[in-house]
């Protein structure tokens, strides 16, 4: 078979059944059920659909990014580097900084003693609170309290030490997060709500497929965290045994150019297995 027509093929089958998107892999020994998830959510998204609690219990096991109800121990430090963020930054990137801080009801002046890469995702962080989410309702963290209370496998595709790595070895102490999240910070708003608003949707319509998810990030991260974790993700998820799986990631994972679909439907990834 082409790659063309395996591609073809695939995409009639992603057309959702059951709500979600299934790929079965070429031979047949594995079936991914991908969902699109939202980290962190509202109040309205618990409890999960009935649906999507079916899928999980007709599966072999739950596969998640990171398994975030056992989160890592980690305390904030303060920048060390001789460079502050203040130095760092643009006159018109200090400014927006400073704007955004008092937005989010946050002293710039303490927050700015810490690393970039960590003042980038606090401020997201309060961001989506300021949104009304809350990470007991995001779809991941549903899920995983649902597969640990019945005692169903959850496969982690990457351990927080991990994902904490991958945030301290950024370049520059993380500064393009940093600026990325001052950058995209109206966009980013609007998307979490776009994909708020298709999470809820779902009882009404439940064959709406995933909406378009505009880029959050710069090309080098853009690389960082979605496009290289991605193909690792599809290595490990085809070397899993044989078997039905529910599969939640970050719904940026599962769109645009190298999403994880992609590549799973890739024949090229055949080797794997």
């Amino acid at each position: 078979m082409t790659k063309y027509s395996w591609l073809t093929q695939f995409r009639r089958w992603l057309t959702p059944k059951n709500q979600w998107s299934s790929l079965t892999c070429p031979t047949g020994e594995r079936q991914f059920v991908l969902v699109g998830s939202i980290h962190m959510g509202v109040p309205a998204m618990s409890p999960l659909s009935s649906g999507l609690i079916k899928t999980l219990a007709e599966c072999d096991g739950l596969v998640v990014e990171a398994d975030i109800t056992h989160p890592l121990d980690y305390t904030p430090e303060l920048n060390e580097q001789s460079s502050t963020v203040q130095e760092q930054l643009t006159a018109e990137q200090w400014q927006r900084f400073m704007t955004i801080c008092q937005e989010c009801h946050l002293p710039h002046s303490t927050l700015a003693q810490y690393p970039a890469w960590q003042i980038g995702l606090t401020l997201q962080q309060k961001q989506a609170y300021l949104l009304g989410l809350h990470p007991e309702f995001g779809i991941d963290h549903q899920l995983l309290t649902l597969a640990h209370r019945t005692n169903q496998s959850v496969i982690a595709l990457e351990s927080p030490q991990q994902q904490l790595e991958l945030l301290t070895t950024l370049p520059d102490n993380g500064l393009s997060l940093l600026i990325d999240s001052l950058t995209h910070w109206r966009s980013n708003a609007r998307q979490l709500q776009k994909m708020i608003d298709w999470w809820l949707s779902k009882s009404q319509t439940p064959q709406d497929p995933l909406p378009d998810l505009s880029l959050s990030f710069g090309h080098d991260l853009q690389q960082t965290f979605i496009i290289e974790r991605n193909q690792q993700w599809a290595k490990q998820l085809l070397s899993l045994p044989r078997g039905k799986y529910l599969v939640a990631v970050g719904a940026l994972h599962l769109t645009g150019p190298s999403s994880l679909i992609d590549l799973l439907s890739d024949t090229s990834h055949r080797e794997y297995l």
